[in-house]
Order: C-alpha cells, then sequence, then structure tokens
C-alpha cells in the first residue's frame, strides 16, 4: 500500500498545480488545501481502479514511443495521398483478424490507442475468450503485412514492457 501512496504522489503534485492555477493564485493555504484535496481524491481513488499498472524497462516505451510517432507520420502522408489521388477503385478497405498474446488490460488499452492513433486503422473489437482483435484497415492490399505489424511492431514489445 506504501509504494502505492508513493506512486501516486506525482498526480497529486500535478493536481495541485491544477488547483492553484484555477484558484489564480499562489498563496501557500491554497497550496496546502489543494495539495490535501487532491491526495485525498487520489487515494480514494486507488480504491476504484485495483489492477495497477507497473511498466517496466524504460529504454523499451521510448523505442515503442519513437516508433508510434513515426508510423503515424507515414500513416498520415499515406492516407494523404490516398484522399488527395482517390479513385473509386484504388484501395479497398477490410478487416483482417489478429489472435493476441497480451493479456494485461493495460497493454490492450495502449495497444487500442495506438492503432486508433494511426489514420487509416480502427481498432473494432477483441473477442474476450481468445483474444483476438479485429482490425479495420482504409487501405487493405495485404493482411499479412498487418499482420506482421501488430504482432512484431507492436506487441512484442507491449509484451516486454507489461508482462
Amino acid at each position: 500500500m506504501m509504494f502505492n501512496l508513493f506512486f501516486w504522489v506525482p498526480m497529486s503534485i500535478f493536481l495541485t498545480v491544477l488547483w492553484l492555477l484555477l484558484n489564480n493564485t499562489i498563496d501557500v493555504a491554497q497550496a496546502l488545501l489543494g495539495f490535501l484535496i487532491s491526495f485525498t481524491l487520489v487515494i480514494l481513488s486507488l480504491k476504484l481502479r485495483p489492477d495497477l499498472a507497473y511498466p517496466r524497462k524504460l529504454w523499451l516505451i521510448i523505442k515503442l514511443i519513437l516508433r508510434v510517432v513515426s508510423d503515424i507520420f507515414k500513416s498520415n502522408l499515406d492516407v494523404g495521398r490516398l484522399i488527395l489521388q482517390w479513385k473509386r477503385n484504388d484501395f479497398t478497405s477490410g478487416y483482417v483478424y489478429i489472435p493476441l498474446e497480451i493479456r494485461d488490460p493495460h497493454a490492450l488499452a495502449v495497444l487500442a490507442c495506438i492503432v486508433t492513433y494511426t489514420p487509416g486503422t480502427v481498432w473494432s473489437g477483441l473477442t474476450e475468450n481468445d483474444y483476438i482483435l479485429r482490425l479495420h484497415v482504409l487501405d487493405l492490399d495485404d493482411e499479412s503485412e498487418w499482420f506482421n505489424i501488430i504482432k512484431y511492431r507492436y506487441e512484442k514489445l507491449l509484451l516486454e514492457i507489461f508482462e
């Protein structure tokens, strides 16, 4: 429990700064009141999230962030090119079904964000029993390409970071 308290101190500080900005003051009394309220709210919110994430390997997190930013940039260019050169038969959209090994809910949420933030792809569903991702792709040329992107480019790193 003590580690959980220490883990959420930065959130309390952030909320205190937000409190001071909303009150438009840097008064010591307001800072103490803001910290007391924010710390209490953070401690109470720990009960709402019994399953906390403890990501490991900071260098892999940085690698994943750089990879995602690069992929989002490339995907923006690809989707922009599709839209500007749009002809009815130039591309076909479709679904790809990808079995996932990830079971950690935080890693699944990160993967869902990555897929959703990348233009041209949408996380369409995940089966509860066997964890099969249904991915909608705007320009689906080769299903194996998307399978490899999700499995080896993202899921592999997320497994190392979260599990």
